[in-house]
């Protein structure tokens, strides 16, 4: 990560925007500048499926930009990051991001993240996986993107619903260098 460092987070519409926020959060407390933009769809779900208050989650990011603000400095290659996540990533955004759609500030950020060979780390919450679902996310990993499934391990003996969840979250800032503990590691008591 560079000396400042700045992540582009996307939250969307697909069930499981707890990943988005708690990801903001420990972003938070690793002194991580980041940029956010929730889809129209996850602020719904974030009302749906938790007791968050969509306010707070915005305010608890260092800059927000809305989802049609094709002009937000995420979108140009010349802002400098450390990457993007999208979490969750709904199947709508990760079919638009493979075939560079670029139907919102979501998939353009995500766009201009993969040309400027910077990280994109994709958590898809979506099952079954039909066969286009599946041929898109090879197309991205096959680019170099991070399909990082919000699949949590047991291995680690969770207790509760959080400690599922900070595996993932946990597993996601591996993939930007973060050092960090949201889940006791394999082979580690």
């Amino acid at each position: 990560m560079g000396e400042n460092p700045r992540i582009v987070v996307g939250i969307t519409g697909s069930s499981g925007v707890i990943y988005g926020i708690m990801l903001l959060r420990a972003l938070q407390k690793f002194d991580i500048e980041t940029h956010l933009v929730l889809s129209k769809w996850a602020e719904k779900n974030i009302e749906i499926e938790t007791e968050e208050n969509v306010n707070e989650i915005k305010r608890i990011s260092n800059f927000v930009y809305d989802e049609n603000d094709m002009a937000a400095p995420i979108s140009s290659g010349s802002f400098r990051t450390d990457g993007m996540a999208i979490i969750p990533c709904s199947m709508k955004t990760l079919s638009s991001i493979a075939n560079g759609y670029d139907d919102n500030l979501i998939s353009r950020a995500a766009s201009v993240t993969i040309k400027e060979n910077r990280r994109l780390v994709l958590v898809p919450r979506e099952t079954p996986l039909s066969k286009i679902h599946i041929s898109n996310m090879l197309k991205l990993a096959e680019i170099g993107v991070v399909i990082l499934p919000a699949m949590p391990g047991f291995y680690h003996k969770p207790k509760s619903i959080d400690d599922l969840i900070s595996h993932i979250i946990g597993k996601t800032l591996d993939q930007f260098g973060i050092n960090n503990e949201m889940f006791n590691r394999w082979g580690k008591k």
